[in-house]
């Protein structure tokens, strides 16, 4: 059973694009897809995190928004991140599942059985993942990751009854 969703964020839960105002604030688009697969997903019962290498007071805000339980910003050691993490929930490496897109990710990746990465990530980290989504980060990558797992875990019915 997958208790845990670890998601990376630029490039994963955006495209990748950062874009600065002339005032200095930052600006990244998420998808409305993704968040609502991930609201689904804790509305399932299970829990996500976010693990990601830069900091933002947007991803610290959509998180809070969607309600997701784990969050580390400035990340550079993603692997011991999520073991930190695994810890602190009392979860197993084999009830996660994580999607990521660059190299940074990869020391998590590696840990787990079930990885992810979008349509364009990087070449090495399409190699060693378990399943390259058709979709593009920032572009609905999480949430088919997140319908994936659904159906693998029999959840379906359970979904559709939460939003009936």
């Amino acid at each position: 059973m997958i208790r845990l969703i670890v998601l990376d964020v630029d490039g994963t839960l955006s495209d990748g694009s950062i874009i600065y105002s002339d005032s200095g604030a930052e600006i990244k688009a998420f998808n409305v897809k993704d968040g609502l697969g991930i609201a689904a997903w804790i509305k399932l019962g299970r829990e996500v995190a976010i693990i990601t290498g830069r900091e933002s007071k947007l991803v610290e805000n959509r998180a809070k928004e969607l309600k997701v339980t784990y969050i580390k910003q400035g990340i550079k050691d993603k692997a011991q991140a999520l073991k930190e993490i695994l810890e602190q929930a009392n979860i197993s490496l084999d009830e996660v599942a994580i999607i990521g897109d660059d190299l940074n990710d990869l020391s998590m990746l590696r840990l787990v059985k079930h990885s992810y990465a979008p349509k364009d990530a990087v070449k090495l980290v399409r190699q060693n993942v378990c399943k390259v989504l058709k979709q593009k980060g920032g572009k609905g990558a999480v949430r088919a990751m997140i319908d994936e797992l659904i159906k693998k875990e029999n959840l379906e019915k359970k979904l559709y009854e939460l939003f009936a």
